[in-house]
Parts: structure tokens; C-alpha cells; sequence
């Protein structure tokens, strides 16, 4: 049986990464497939999807008014430089931060096999969004961590073969953490 990484329409690991840089499109599947993994969560992650999905819409409508010269990430948020309103620039700041915190969790959780995912989101959220979200935020994302399923149920609902969870687990993280990586210099690189 497949596991859930095998069921989403791209794996980060499958997004073309060339010299231009990241392919827009191909990132946005990854990224919506990734997005659903939180419905195992249940709905206290609700906030957390709605944040990211927002900035996928953000993205996808800035790449839709030209596919052809916002073909990659790089160049969709150097040509929304010259304009004053920088809408899908934001959002992929702003996703790209959502990953992150989704990357680090997930890597913690398969780095300590004994420990719970609230004790795994919470440090992943401190280390990644916890910095930029106000006081008025920070309580919201503090409940959402606390209502994390237990470990062996999410684990469960990723896949029947645990062996097979870890091994495709694994190679997602990885495809995701070369992802978040480049955004991350690239957003360094032109200071935005």
C-alpha cells in the first residue's frame, strides 16, 4: 500500500530546479499536496492550511497573468519588484516560512522516534514562525501545537509499512529542505 507521500500529485523532489530557478508550477502542486497533509492533523490545523493555502492563491494568481515570464519563482518575484503592490513576493515569503516550520517539525519528529509531535511542532514553531507572529497570533499557533495527534496515529494514517513511511518520509524531506533552502538564499541574495 502507498503511503501518503506517494499519493500526493508532486513530490518536492520531482520540482525542476534549474538555473533560472524553481518551477512555479510544479512547486505549487508540491506544495498543495503537502498543504493536505495537515487534514490528518484534524481541524486544529484548519489556521495553519487556510495561512498557506492563501499564499499558494497568491502566488498562483501572480504566475497565471504570465506562466511564460513567471515560469520559475526566481523570476515571478524579481518582475513583481518594479511594482509597488509585491502581493505573491510576500506570499511566498510567507509560505516559504510555513514550509519551513512544517520541514523542521517533521524532521524533529523522525530525528526522535519517541517523541510526541506536540513537542515537535512546538520547537519547529519557535524555531521558524514564532519570531514574526505578534502577541495576538502566537496563542493560536501555542493551541494548535498542543492539539497535535499522537505520534502513533499520524504516523498510522501516513501509511500501513512504518518501514515505508520512514523511507518515503525521508526522501520527501529532503526534496522539501533543497526547496526551502534556495528560496531562503534567494530571498538573502536580493534582500527582500
Amino acid at each position: 500500500m502507498a503511503t501518503y507521500f506517494k499519493t500526493t500529485a508532486r513530490n518536492y523532489s520531482d520540482v525542476t530546479v534549474t538555473a533560472d530557478g524553481i518551477d512555479t508550477d510544479q512547486f505549487l502542486q508540491a506544495t498543495e499536496g503537502l498543504v493536505k497533509i495537515f487534514d490528518l492533523f484534524g481541524s486544529v490545523f484548519a489556521v495553519v492550511q487556510s495561512d498557506m493555502n492563501g499564499n499558494i492563491k497568491k502566488i498562483r494568481e501572480r504566475f497565471l497573468t504570465n506562466p511564460a515570464g513567471n515560469s520559475t519563482l526566481q523570476k515571478l518575484v524579481l518582475a513583481e519588484q518594479t511594482e509597488k503592490k509585491k502581493t505573491a513576493t510576500e506570499g511566498l515569503l510567507w509560505l516559504t516560512r510555513g514550509l519551513d516550520f512544517t520541514l523542521q517539525s517533521l524532521e524533529r519528529s523522525e530525528s526522535n522516534p519517541g517523541e510526541e509531535l506536540s513537542v515537535s511542532f512546538t520547537k519547529g514553531y519557535e524555531a521558524t514562525l514564532r519570531p514574526h507572529h505578534g502577541m495576538m497570533v502566537r496563542p493560536i499557533f501555542a493551541m494548535a501545537m498542543k492539539a497535535c495527534p499522537y505520534r502513533a496515529d499520524f504516523y498510522a494514517k501516513l501509511g500501513s509499512d512504518q518501514g515505508l513511511v520512514q523511507q518515503d518520509l525521508s526522501a520527501y524531506l529532503a526534496g522539501l529542505r533543497k526547496i526551502v533552502v534556495d528560496i531562503q538564499q534567494f530571498y538573502a541574495a536580493n534582500k527582500l
